[in-house]
């Protein structure tokens, strides 16, 4: 792995049935950051990598705590987003948009299965326990087109549990309502959930039973990914500036915090998930605490330029979680039938409170990490927060609750509401997305054009 100056912008440590990617360093001659792909796309004006998340949060919000006061860059944050304010020139709301397609052709009850489903397809989903169909996902889009310049063409995760089949929503498929990302219209791509399981997925190289050798080898011994790849990273540093030896270090010091965190889980069990009957192995006590071990796996995944594009489902629209951890015990989908009840809506405007301050702690995450030109991966990044719901009382898919953060690479308008005068296409911002992805498709499913974000 030493080869003195002859050193690609793709470094990783190897050992055996490991690979540990590196992010860029400033002192080691390298290819400029996506140079050699900029016409084939995933990367800003500046030739920089550009990374695409999308966040899914359930079950609607309570607007009234939740929109935002005025419009343009004279808005104001509303009480349940104020966690956000700190990243407040990084973000754009984005007011008006629908997804027509899961609503207009009503086949009765199910709309948490057609919220969920819709979300990256703008597609309406095939009302049947078996016959699945939909449509392919703005996210698949980018990784079939470039998923083949990264290691991974894509990351699809979850705080639930997987499931592929069966009846969940008034005759629709459990996989509408466990899914984000669909390959094609009849194809859902099942999310991971399990941080150790991602962990390896971005650690592990080589056949796959070498990397399971290799995985309980480490586990019996205690032993970290770090430490197969000591002398690799000893040599590596002599060639490093001193402010490439210490973002080394702490990049380093940041993946075995990491690991340490999923191996602490391992080794004191796991609560069972709230929708199923066993619990799964590794997966955290605290849902906080899940979902922030799983949004450190995806910034190490956009620090090392492992894949560029991640779907994320903080839990499945219909979703009965409860939240005791901020005193509210009652289910959310329960509580999302508010009827209008002031005491139910109270309790919405704390979920919804909650999840805007793990996004924050993203947000955090994000702009603390800086590449070897001084840009933060929130500048580089574009990340689309929100639900395929608005209010769960009603069920209604138009006014989507939508937050867009990040610059990508300076294309995007943040620090403002965009209030759109008229309902627009959720597929409009996917558009407008994918074309800063590279793609160069002039429509996405109902689009109408492209989003000014």
């Amino acid at each position: 792995m030493h080869t003195g100056s002859a050193l690609s912008r793709r470094r990783f440590l190897k050992a055996s049935g490991l690979a540990v990617a590196l992010p860029t360093f400033s002192s080691l001659p390298s290819l400029a950051a996506g140079s050699e792909t900029a016409a084939a796309g995933m990367v800003g004006p500046a030739g920089q990598p550009l990374r695409l998340l999308y966040l899914y949060v359930p079950n609607g919000v309570n607007m009234a705590h939740w929109r935002p006061e005025g419009d343009g860059e004279a808005f104001t944050f509303n009480r349940s987003t104020k966690a956000l304010e700190r990243h407040r020139d990084s973000l754009q709301f984005v007011s008006n948009l629908e997804n027509r397609e899961a609503y207009i052709y009503r086949d009765g009850a199910g709309d948490h299965a057609r919220a969920n489903a819709s979300f990256l397809t703008a597609a309406r989903p095939n009302k049947s326990a078996v016959d699945v169909k939909c449509g392919i996902s703005a996210d698949q889009v980018v990784a079939q087109a470039f998923g083949q310049q990264t290691r991974l063409s894509s990351l699809e995760l979850s705080c639930d549990g997987v499931r592929k089949s069966g009846a969940c929503d008034s005759g629709y498929s459990c996989a509408y309502q466990y899914n984000l990302s669909w390959r094609d219209e009849y194809t859902p791509i099942a999310p991971e959930s399990n941080p150790r399981a991602v962990f390896e997925r971005l650690f592990g190289s080589g056949p796959h039973g070498q990397r399971q050798a290799n995985f309980h080898l480490r586990q019996a011994r205690e032993r970290s990914v770090l430490d197969f790849v000591r002398e690799e990273a000893r040599l590596l540093s002599t060639d490093l500036s001193r402010e490439d030896r210490a973002k080394l270090d702490e990049y380093l010091t940041g993946v075995r915090q990491i690991e340490s965190r999923i191996q602490m889980t391992e080794r004191y069990g796991a609560p069972p998930d709230p929708d199923h009957e066993t619990p799964v192995d590794g997966v955290p006590d605290s849902y906080a605490e899940h979902m922030e071990l799983l949004f450190d796996v995806v910034a190490l995944a956009f620090e090392t330029d492992q894949t560029r594009v991640c779907s994320f489902m903080l839990a499945h629209d219909g979703s009965g979680r409860s939240f005791k951890e901020i005193g509210v015990s009652d289910g959310h989908h329960d509580l999302s039938h508010h009827r209008k009840r002031a005491d139910r809506l109270e309790k919405i405007a704390k979920i919804d409170t909650f999840y805007c301050e793990q996004f924050a702690k993203l947000l955090d995450r994000f702009a603390a990490t800086r590449s070897s030109e001084g840009r933060s991966l929130l500048d580089d990044s574009m990340i689309v927060y929100g639900s395929g719901l608005s209010d769960g009382d009603r069920h209604n898919q138009d006014d989507l609750p939508i937050i867009l953060a990040g610059g990508g690479g300076g294309t995007l308008s943040p620090g403002r509401h965009l209030k759109l005068e008229t309902p627009t296409p959720m597929a409009n911002l996917h558009l407008a997305l994918l074309r800063r992805m590279g793609v160069q498709d002039e429509h996405f499913s109902d689009s109408t054009g492209q989003l000014p974000v």
